[in-house]
């Protein structure tokens, strides 16, 4: 496990589109997880300590996205012959055992996660209506254990969002794993 901090937030970059296998059996692009007020991406693993501290908060705080417009899609990059604990089949698992309302998928390619300039497990793009990235923070202060009544960052960046298109100038950058290339 190295660790690894995400970039900070590029205000206006637009996000790219992707066509991406879920778990589901089902293909998915950037319009079929859009939110009518924003999108959440989020680049997670099966196997990172960091997504595995929060990841029941991570569907919870999803969940209450989706209540206020914003569509969230969780983006598996790591190469899975190096890392078999993300395979295909056992991020079908992951997603089952922590009922998952959103698409995950798997970026066999790892074109969409250098698109992204995704850096590790998890990071978060959080875009407004017009797909423009305005947070690039962290879910809330827990890393490899989970912070109770940690103060839920993302949500609130993106409730913001959500309501002026605009995310917050301060914004903490995620931690985690670094994402598993292939050489």
């Amino acid at each position: 496990m190295a660790l690894s901090a995400a970039s900070i937030c590029n205000f206006g970059w637009r996000a790219g589109d992707f066509k991406l296998k879920g778990v589901d059996g089902k293909i998915y692009t950037l319009a079929d997880v859009r939110g009518r007020k924003g999108t959440l991406i989020v680049f997670i693993c099966n196997h990172c300590p960091y997504v595995r501290a929060v990841i029941e908060r991570l569907v919870t705080e999803a969940n209450a996205l989706k209540d206020i417009g914003i569509g969230t899609i969780a983006i598996m990059p790591n190469d899975t012959k190096s890392y078999p604990e993300d395979s295909f089949d056992n991020m079908k698992r992951f997603a089952q055992e922590h009922n998952f309302a959103f698409p995950y998928v798997i970026d066999e390619t790892q074109e969409v996660a250098r698109a992204y300039a995704a850096q590790c497990t998890p990071d978060f793009f959080g875009f407004n209506s017009n797909d423009e990235l305005q947070y690039r923070g962290r879910l809330d202060a827990s890393r490899t254990r989970l912070v109770p009544g940690a103060r839920r960052e993302l949500f609130e960046a993106m409730t913001q969002v959500a309501e002026t298109g605009r995310g917050p100038l301060e914004q903490t950058a995620s931690m985690g794993c670094s994402i598993k290339w292939r050489d």
